[in-house]
């Protein structure tokens, strides 16, 4: 696979003020989080964020706390944040409405 290009910060804020809870944390990474009723919600939720990362062969950082889950992207050999993170955040965000209902 061809290394990705890293998005200009101006295209990574326009891309992640566009997607529902998701935030710049600095110059390499956006985070964002999802609440849940219980803690088996929140870890089954973690199982589909599983299948889609494989999928994407592009894995976030998870956290897990209690009934809240929270990812955070970069793409380690561009340096930064890539398209590849934009599209993964829009697949979680997708997921995480049909979970939810």
């Amino acid at each position: 696979m061809a290394k990705l290009e890293r998005m200009t910060t101006e295209a990574a804020n326009e891309a992640i003020a566009s997607l529902d809870g998701w935030v710049r944390e600095d110059d390499k990474w956006m985070a964002g989080s999802y609440r849940f009723a219980s803690f088996p919600d929140a870890i089954a939720f973690v199982g589909r964020i599983a299948d889609i990362a494989e999928e994407l062969k592009h894995h976030p950082f998870i956290g897990i706390d209690y009934r809240k889950v929270t990812l955070r992207l970069t793409t380690w050999d561009s340096g930064g944040l890539t398209e590849l993170d934009m599209q993964s955040a829009e697949r979680y965000n997708a997921s995480y409405r049909t979970f939810v209902g």
